[in-house]
């Protein structure tokens, strides 16, 4: 597999060797991994709980969903 990971091991992007397509990125000392939902094989086993920083998202994009919305992130 062709794989470039830009960063260190324990905060990284990852990317596609060939293409650079965005896999996942390792966060907060490697305690987390984002990773792009396109890079999956599989549906995901879970769901989002809630929708962050839209007070700054695109005045065209409508959140169609009953999840909780926040203009920034909560602990």
């Amino acid at each position: 597999m062709n794989i470039a990971v830009f960063g260190e091991e324990d905060l990284n992007d990852t990317r596609c060797g060939a293409w650079g397509s965005f896999l996942f990125s390792v966060v907060r000392d490697g305690a987390f991994a984002h990773v792009a939902m396109g890079s999956l094989v599989d549906a995901p086993t879970i769901r989002p709980t809630e929708h962050i920083f839209v007070g700054s998202k695109a005045a065209w994009f409508e959140i169609t969903d009953a999840l909780p919305q926040s203009d920034e992130y909560r602990d």
